[in-house]
């Protein structure tokens, strides 16, 4: 029995990085690789793009990458996020609050930018 918990744990340990969102503003080129649908090519063409005009706001902002459309965005959506920003990117220079920015649902955990609207609603626990 205590075999099988061992493998069981392991397991899960090894699969956890596996089911990780990608975070597109700091993934590189051979993670983004990993994603269903993007290649050695387009890899490269999401980690030029964001050097080029910075951060991704929204998951939505991959649309603007040549060779990205609708259809293969859905396929890997899943998949996706733009991170949460840390301590130093959530304040301003006057060292106040900064009023945009991704933030954690606090329903299910996941990064959510400020005006992005997520599918497939959380049910609410009476």
């Amino acid at each position: 029995m205590k075999k099988l918990t061992w493998a069981l744990v392991l397991a899960a340990w090894l699969a956890g990085p596996a089911l990780a969102a990608v975070n597109i503003n700091t993934a590189t080129k051979e993670e983004l690789d990993t994603l269903p649908g993007i290649g050695p090519a387009k890899a490269q063409a999401i980690v030029d793009y964001r050097k080029q005009n910075g951060p991704f706001k929204t998951v939505d902002d991959l649309k603007s990458v040549p060779g990205i459309g609708a259809k293969r965005l859905e396929r890997m959506r899943a998949d996706l996020t733009v991170g949460v920003p840390g301590p130093a990117a959530a304040t301003t220079a006057a060292g106040g609050a900064a009023s945009g920015g991704a933030k954690a649902d606090p329903r299910t955990g996941a990064s959510v930018a400020k005006g992005e609207v997520r599918s497939g609603a959380v049910p609410r626990a009476r």
